[in-house]
């Protein structure tokens, strides 16, 4: 069900929809448990469907608006890049062997 479909219902609408979808909720519980299921997908959807009508039905009743999502106006011009400061190479210094540090701690 879509929200538009559940916004023009009324809350008793509302409420009977709501259990009709608590019975279809359980009896595909029932054929999941059985392994009868052959749309899985249906469950997730009974879910949603049910939290989508109580959310409608929860704004009717507090007579809240419902929230619409509203664009950003898009900007003329994009903005520029910006480009990474590049970093000096490392100078790689070779580490000394055992031996030259050997002398250097006889010294």
């Amino acid at each position: 069900m879509k929200a538009a479909d559940a916004r023009a219902m009324t809350v008793d609408q509302l409420d009977d929809e709501v259990l009709k979808l608590k019975k279809e909720q359980f009896n595909l519980r029932f054929q999941r448990a059985t392994g009868q299921l052959e749309n899985t997908s249906r469950v997730r959807e009974v879910r949603r469907d049910i939290a989508r009508i109580l959310t409608i039905a929860r704004q009717k009743r507090a007579g809240d608006e419902p929230k619409v999502k509203v664009e950003a106006p898009k900007p003329e011009q994009p903005k520029a890049r910006r480009t990474a400061k590049r970093r000096p190479p490392v100078k790689s210094r070779s580490k000394p062997s055992l031996k030259s540090r050997a002398k250097a701690k006889r010294k």
